[in-house]
């Protein structure tokens, strides 16, 4: 929810939407003139993506890339305790109506302790670590990290899957875990909180741990009811430790602004959007989001922030960033089923 994230096996966000209707990814691109004679050709379909499409990435790309400046900018005021309950909270309460009117909590009622579990790993843990490591280091040091969940989520789906490993994944892993440790090392000479920096890499493997809950026991759930729900059970489990925690003076403009677009923009928001996206695009480009936001999160950082560009960032990203990408290729990828109602 980082992305969030929730239900579709290969998505860290989980996916789309809900509804009855379900359709394999990719998609007929909206206004092909070849929709409306026939299904288009497989070499069309995957060479073209409509403008909405691109529209809904690049709004992602933004969207998911600003929640480490906010959280840098919300924190040091009110602590991040209740900085988890109130973008949970938030969350919640906007994609609960969604969830409701669509009929989509009843399935993820039925497996509530999966849904738990999927809150606990993917949200309630990853998102105070992340928060509170951020009291310590830049907002953009703690989103270069993160860049390096698609890499452990292809190092841990081949720790449990043992499927072979093809020169350009295992070329992939390799690069990219040297990336982190040029990254974590560089700056941890010179000076970041190795604590914070511990706090980030656990961030980072539960947030790769999340989508094998999904993948094993909430597949088949609509992801707007696993999120609705997850997001409801984070709030309520944070409530009783977040109120004695309330800040004694209110929070400043800047604070509260930052924790409202945490959680209706970045967190309910962005995850109808990306719901949106995979259904417009298919679960595999869809993806390709998780490549681009930390980008947008180093150069919110330096600008809006003044964070330094620190040789670790400049050395490091960019091995973290091709690791992933290559540890994450599929050739051929298969056709996924994709709930893909918004």
């Amino acid at each position: 929810m980082a992305p969030t994230r929730a239900s579709v096996t290969d998505d860290p966000t989980g996916g789309a939407a809900e509804g009855p209707e379900r359709v394999s990814a990719p998609r007929p691109v909206p206004g092909d003139p070849a929709a409306g004679a026939g299904r288009p050709s497989r070499q069309r379909q995957d060479a073209r993506v409509s403008r909405r499409g691109v529209l809904l990435f690049l709004t992602l790309s933004v969207v998911w890339g600003i929640p480490y400046l906010l959280i840098k900018v919300s924190v040091v005021e009110v602590g991040p305790v209740v900085l988890v309950l109130a973008r949970t909270a938030v969350g919640a309460a906007v994609l609960l109506p969604f969830a409701l009117h669509r009929g989509a909590l009843g399935a993820a009622l039925r497996h509530w302790r999966a849904v738990l579990a999927y809150a606990a790993i993917e949200v309630m843990v990853p998102w105070f670590l992340l928060s509170d490591a951020e009291q310590h280091v830049s907002s953009s040091l703690a989103g270069l990290v993160i860049a390096a969940t698609p890499l452990l989520g292809a190092a841990l789906a081949w720790a449990l899957t043992r499927e072979r490993l093809g020169w350009a994944r295992l070329a992939g892993l390799l690069t990219g875990l040297a990336g982190v440790a040029l990254l974590l090392g560089l700056d941890l000479a010179a000076g970041a909180d190795g604590l914070a920096l511990a706090e980030l890499v656990a961030t980072a493997v539960f947030y790769a741990v999340g989508p094998v809950v999904v993948t094993r026991w909430l597949g088949s759930v609509p992801a707007l009811g696993v999120n609705a729900l997850a997001l409801t059970a984070a709030a309520l489990v944070y409530l009783p430790f977040a109120l004695p925690r309330l800040p004694a003076a209110p929070p400043s403009t800047a604070a509260l602004a930052s924790l409202a677009v945490l959680g209706l923009v970045c967190t309910a928001g962005a995850l109808l959007l990306f719901f949106a996206l995979i259904a417009e695009v298919g679960p595999a480009r869809a993806l390709v989001i998780t490549y681009v936001n930390p980008a947008v999160a180093l150069a919110l950082g330096v600008w809006l922030l003044d964070e330094p560009l620190t040789t670790g960032l400049l050395v490091g990203f960019p091995l973290v960033l091709a690791g992933s990408v290559l540890a994450t290729w599929q050739r051929r990828p298969a056709p996924r089923q994709v709930d893909a109602t918004v």
